[in-house]
């Protein structure tokens, strides 16, 4: 595929470092130029740095790899209000919540991906990568075992279907929750995830294992 990651942080570089293993292109948009080449640079293989609305124009998938502060600028810098992004899978992997605390910081009743869908009109929306650290998916495999499941939220099959392979090489295990209207569930389990870490408590610890 040809992905285009508008964000230069620790998330875009380890899918994309994943993602360029598996063979596919790479495109860099940061609202940094010197960060996105900088970042190209560390990941070769022909990645390119690009101004953020051609990192999203002709691709394949998009990763939207900023905090969910940033969001609005990205987008903005990518021209996704004029509609560069329909149809396109755009993968939102942002938490607003508090720091240390967990508290979700979108409106009652609102998500983040669907604040995102509004923002990028036609853009298909896909929630995923939001709970687990950059570094889970830079380390080695373990007995080719997935290395963790991708709960995921979209209301375009096609979507889910190419972010699902995304997760898969990368070595995680796609899940489809549901559509976007369930998203604030998956948002909200971020927040509670955070929440107990920040306060020392393994969340793995916190969740019943079903036999």
């Amino acid at each position: 595929m040809r992905i285009g990651i508008l964000g230069t942080g620790t998330l875009a570089a380890a899918l994309g470092e994943g993602w360029i293993r598996a063979g596919h292109e790479v495109s860099i948009g940061g609202r940094s130029r010197v960060k996105a080449e900088k970042l190209a640079e560390r990941l070769g293989h022909g990645t390119r740095a690009v101004a953020p609305r051609e990192a999203v124009t002709g691709r394949d998938a998009v990763l939207l790899a900023v905090s969910w502060d940033g969001v609005e600028d990205m987008l903005a810098l990518a021209g996704a209000s004029d509609g560069v992004l329909a149809g396109t899978p755009l993968i939102d992997p942002t938490n607003a919540v508090a720091h240390g605390v967990g508290d979700l910081l979108t409106g009652e009743g609102e998500s983040m991906a669907e604040r995102i869908a509004g923002l990028a009109p036609g853009a298909h929306v896909v929630k995923a990568f939001h709970l687990f650290p950059a570094g889970l998916w830079t380390s080695a495999g373990d007995d080719g075992r997935p290395r963790a499941t991708v709960a995921m939220c979209g209301d375009d099959p096609a979507a889910l279907r190419a972010v699902g392979e995304l997760v898969s090489d990368v070595g995680g295990a796609p899940a489809t929750l549901g559509s976007l209207d369930r998203v604030r569930q998956l948002e909200e389990v971020a927040g509670f995830v955070i929440g107990l870490a920040f306060a020392g408590v393994d969340p793995n610890s916190a969740i019943p294992k079903v036999s």
